[in-house]
């Protein structure tokens, strides 16, 4: 029988803890589900350290009721405009030239993640893309292949360590321990994204409530990560002010009759909403509520757009883009996003899940359960492995499969 695990989601508009276990063959069992409105986040980052325990409680608590669970302990995703990554390369010498063990591999890794990294940042997770081995390159796994030069390139995260430490100040203070985090596109691609779409080259571009966090998987592994500033609060911001109607108002409006493409919708249909002073609510046409979500959803595709052809990679992803997010929901965004990218696009959504999965199997959702796959795969690492990394002072946890890789702890355990 699999061992529950829990995962926390703290997204600038809800939290979400789901308590689940993952069987042999991977799938998902999803045992509790609990989502709360956000307090005290900002653009993916905590504000509040109070509030966002409340939040936090409050979800985990509904999950521990549905579920009959007590949680011991969560794996929290993290993300926000702090986080920021590169790419490094580390090499070790294999002595004698015998077969890579398990200690060559680490030094390589160690060597790749000695870069200077400022006094306020952390390193989150150092992930490895590919192994050379005597000068020869395309290697996955080195570990027992015969030669004297390791090297490895790998993609280091890094994160604002204040914005880690209220992180962990929040999580704590809703009476949970963290047992470790991971980069929210990074958990949300192994929860959409196909084996196939990781290694021809895909992008994935989660877009939630206050940012828009975007992963590129090539030959299997992450090669390159960023966050934006802008998400589907942003949408629903415009469509107040353009609209003149309460924030809450224009939420409703986006959910119920937004769309991406104005070219879709008839200037003859019309809505009533909300509105200030003494109108009450008035009468506004869903061509106009198009007009004003297409020139936001446009300005985050091209930002998309623009990072994938900074990263240098945009020749290398046959596979397009998956969206996911809340913002994924918004009718007509597949086409119009297929259009405006010129690659193809599809939703994605959380694959392989048993239990209540009714919460649960939407866009929304895939980085929660992307977490929960990410933290069992935390849990298969063998205790003498981890064991011999803290002997050694390490605080890195060893290789979880083809995506994670090599992962690093934020902070020292207590």
């Amino acid at each position: 029988m699999a061992t529950p695990i829990a995962a926390l989601d703290i997204g600038t508009t809800k939290t979400c803890v789901l308590i689940g276990e993952i069987n042999d063959a991977g799938i998902t069992r999803i045992l509790g589900a609990g989502v709360a409105p956000s307090r005290g986040m900002r653009k993916g980052v905590v504000t509040d350290v109070k509030e966002a325990a409340l939040a936090i409680a409050s979800a985990a608590e509904q999950a521990e009721r549905v579920s009959g669970i007590k949680i011991p302990g969560v794996y929290v995703g993290i993300a926000g405009a702090h986080i920021q990554s590169t790419n490094s390369r580390g090499v070790a010498g294999i002595h004698g030239g015998r077969g890579v063990a398990q200690e060559d591999v680490d030094r390589a890794m160690e060597a790749a993640e000695a870069i200077a990294v400022p006094h306020n940042r952390e390193i989150i997770h150092a992930i490895p893309r590919g192994y050379m081995l005597d000068g020869q390159d395309g290697i996955k796994d080195p570990l027992g292949m015969v030669g004297f030069r390791l090297e490895v390139e790998a993609h280091v995260v890094t994160g604002a360590a204040a914005s880690i430490q209220n992180l962990v100040k929040a999580v704590e203070g809703a009476g949970l321990k963290a047992l470790d985090y991971a980069l929210e596109p990074i958990a949300a691609g192994e929860a959409v994204l196909t084996a196939a779409e990781k290694e021809m080259g895909v992008v994935l571009a989660d877009i939630g409530g206050g940012t828009t966090d975007i992963a590129i998987f090539i030959d299997g592994s992450v090669w390159h990560t960023v966050i934006l500033p802008t998400g589907g609060l942003h949408i629903t911001n415009d469509l107040a002010v353009g609209l003149r109607t309460p924030f809450n108002a224009a939420e409703e409006m986006k959910m119920l009759y937004g769309h991406a493409d104005p070219n879709q919708i008839a200037d003859t249909d019309l809505i009533d909403v909300a509105a200030f002073g003494d109108e009450g609510r008035r009468t506004v046409s869903r061509h106009d509520i198009a007009e004003i979500i297409s020139a936001r959803v446009d300005e985050i595709l091209q930002m998309i757009l623009t990072q994938v052809k900074r990263s240098g990679y945009d020749n290398l992803l046959p596979a397009g883009v998956v969206l996911c997010g809340g913002t994924a929901e918004l009718a007509g965004l597949k086409i119009f996003a297929r259009d405006v990218l010129q690659m193809p696009v599809r939703v994605g959504v959380p694959r392989e899940l048993e239990g209540f999965t009714d919460r649960v199997s939407a866009p929304a959702y895939a980085t929660t359960v992307g977490l929960l796959q990410w933290g069992w795969q935390q849990a298969q690492v063998n205790a003498p492995e981890a064991q011999r990394a803290a002997r050694n002072g390490h605080n890195k946890s060893n290789p979880l499969g083809r995506l994670f890789g090599w992962t690093k702890h934020l902070l020292p355990e207590s």
